[in-house]
């Protein structure tokens, strides 16, 4: 079953981290995914650039209102996804529980894909 692991974290703390530590969560993360196509996982995923690129569209009264910026003010934001092939929630939860920015506070949400 595939699985979406979202990247939740403070943007502003993860991004803004001095030398060496940034080098080496960039290495973290090239060693995390590589060990997910090694072991065969890797089904996709990307980096997001920071949430102050986003546009947020809705729908008022029929009409597209478009908003700079994430579709909800908070603490963390959306980094980027992976999505990953598991057997079921517990191997989903492990190789989740690898991403290096875990150990900067961030969170992961882990999501089951409804195949279409």
């Amino acid at each position: 079953m595939k699985y979406l692991l979202l990247i939740c974290g403070d943007e502003s703390r993860l991004n803004n981290q001095p030398e060496p530590a940034g080098s080496q969560r960039l290495a973290a993360w090239g060693t995390y995914t590589n060990e997910l196509v090694a072991t065969n996982k890797m089904r996709g995923g990307e980096r997001l650039r920071p949430s102050a690129t986003a546009t947020t569209l809705r729908l008022n009264g029929g009409h597209q209102l478009l908003s700079d910026g994430p579709y909800a003010e908070t603490k963390e934001q959306l980094g980027g996804f992976f999505v990953v092939e598991a057997e079921n929630l517990d191997e989903a939860v492990t190789l989740a529980g690898k991403m290096p920015h875990l150990q900067d506070g961030g969170a992961v949400e882990i999501r089951p894909v409804w195949d279409m």
